[in-house]
């Protein structure tokens, strides 16, 4: 068997002239740059100093009443009134199901109405009260609608629940529950996938029929 020539050009002194002037010219350039860069811009690039200015200039102010506290803070324009809820103010009672609008965990009220948290917008709700979850109960006295849905067992693995709650009072605050069809109807955005809706309909009309204050 013959061998196989070996017929790679030779390293000439050229191509080494030429790797270390391309070299030399980059490492020329970087000093450079960093030698005309004012040195507190080195830190703060450092220390990423940058982005956190950046994002303070990109939020706004946002003033709400959140369960009868008025609060001032500072949110991202884009920021949803869901994730303020949950990462800023630590209110994880209302839950991020399908983000979309479509299933109901997370809704809210907002002057008494009741949205989805997910679509709406943080700075649409400036100036304007919120209730959450947390904040039907009275200490430790619990709201009747949450009273009702823990007699009735309107709820399975729980994660609707707050949604389904919140929904519940502002439908009979709507003047929405005179029926099982009618309260079937206006309960319909919110989506138990445990498929409890017996019960959460049978927690509604009992709050409904007695009466009480909600």
């Amino acid at each position: 068997m013959e061998k196989e020539n070996n017929h790679s050009r030779p390293v000439e002194e050229s191509d080494v002239k030429d790797n270390s002037r391309r070299n030399f010219l980059k490492q020329s350039a970087l000093l450079t740059a960093v030698a005309v860069t004012p040195a507190p811009a080195v830190m703060a690039a450092g220390m990423h100093l940058d982005e956190k200015i950046a994002e303070a200039f990109e939020k706004m102010p946002l003033k709400m009443e959140v369960n009868g506290k008025m609060l001032n803070l500072m949110v991202e324009p884009r920021s949803t009134l869901l994730d303020i809820l949950r990462e800023q103010l630590d209110l994880t009672g209302t839950k991020k199901g399908c983000d979309l609008g479509q299933c109901g965990a997370c809704t809210v009220h907002v002057d008494g109405h009741r949205v989805n948290s997910c679509l709406t917008l943080g700075i649409m709700v400036n100036g304007k009260k919120v209730t959450t979850i947390e904040g039907l109960a009275k200490g430790n006295q619990l709201h009747p609608m949450q009273e009702a849905f823990l007699k009735h067992d309107g709820f399975q693995c729980g994660y609707c629940t707050p949604g389904q709650i919140m929904s519940a009072v502002a439908c009979i605050r709507e003047g929405h529950a005179n029926s099982e069809h009618e309260i079937r109807e206006y309960m319909s955005g919110n989506i138990c996938r445990c498929g409890a809706y017996p019960n959460i309909v049978n927690a509604i009309q009992e709050v409904k029929e007695g009466g009480m204050a909600i």
